[in-house]
């Protein structure tokens, strides 16, 4: 008997220990500062969440985990009337509601609407799942918002200054890359390397590449410094080439998918110089010669 009331009591987790406190409360505000047992269906969620997915596997071993310790770590509410506001912990609200609790340990606090959306962003940013994008949008979110400088920013997260900026650059990227790099098709680094990439066009081209040719990171960085550097010789070169190279080059570039470069001397001898990534790369524009 003395077994099955130490197992329904760590079950409860921290609502064990505090045997419904709310009920000790006088008032309202004598609320503030403690940690009480709230119902969930008093509380809302925050409207500074800066996650917008949440991992239902994830979430669910939670709610398992929940369901046999209890939630170990009270979440964190702002007293609005007769209602709360979540300020932090929405993965353990969302876990015990799909348990079916009905409360839910929570530590009670006061918090205007700039030091809530504050605290929700630099709680998710300590967070090791969020990926690069949601960073970079917390980071700009707290720019913009808090008026925060990137190096009073840099102190408030504990990173460093280039860091936060590394972040920050990634939202330059074509919409569609930082999809991409939501989604997990590419990386952070492969991000990096594709912010040296000005033209729109050009950053699209190479993400495909990346995902076709499943390019490294660091193969990723050649692709890219062989652009410019074609770039850089094309510009250079192609003001001396004849009217009528100039007017195929961009036909022979979209048949080939790929950036050529072209050479003509005084005499009108010239040659076409075509660049490849990889061996597959190098397969596929083979077969278009054939």
């Amino acid at each position: 008997m003395a077994k099955a009331t130490k197992k329904q009591a760590l079950g409860r987790g921290l609502s064990a220990l505090l045997k419904d406190t709310s009920n000790n409360f006088k008032n309202n505000d004598d609320v503030v500062g403690n940690i009480i047992e709230v119902a969930l269906e008093t509380i809302q969620v925050n409207p500074y969440q800066p996650r917008t997915y949440f991992d239902e596997d994830s979430l669910g071993e939670l709610a398992t985990s929940i369901r046999e310790l209890g939630v170990i770590q009270p979440i964190t509410v702002r007293k609005l009337g007769d209602t709360y506001q979540l300020v932090s912990g929405e993965r353990r609200f969302r876990a015990s509601k799909l348990i079916g609790n009905k409360t839910i340990p929570a530590y009670v606090r006061t918090a205007n609407d700039q030091e809530m959306l504050e605290m929700a962003l630099v709680e998710n940013i300590q967070r090791k799942n969020l990926d690069p994008i949601e960073i970079a949008l917390s980071y700009q979110r707290l720019i913009d918002e808090i008026q925060l400088t990137q190096e009073n920013l840099s102190v408030r997260v504990g990173k460093k200054r280039s860091t936060v900026a590394n972040y920050l650059r990634l939202l330059k990227l074509d919409p569609i890359l930082q999809t991409g790099m939501r989604d997990g098709f590419i990386s952070m680094g492969h991000g990096r390397a594709l912010i040296n990439v000005s033209d729109s066009n050009d950053q699209l081209s190479i993400y495909k590449k990346i995902l076709k040719d499943k390019l490294s990171v660091r193969q990723t960085e050649e692709l890219v410094k062989n652009l410019k550097s074609n770039t850089s010789q094309s510009k250079s070169v192609n003001k001396k080439l004849p009217k009528y190279i100039k007017e195929s080059i961009l036909t022979i570039n979209k048949y080939l998918d790929q950036k050529i470069d072209i050479t003509i001397n005084s005499k009108g001898k010239g040659k076409i110089s075509i660049p490849f990534h990889s061996k597959e790369d190098f397969e596929r524009i083979k077969n278009l010669l054939k």
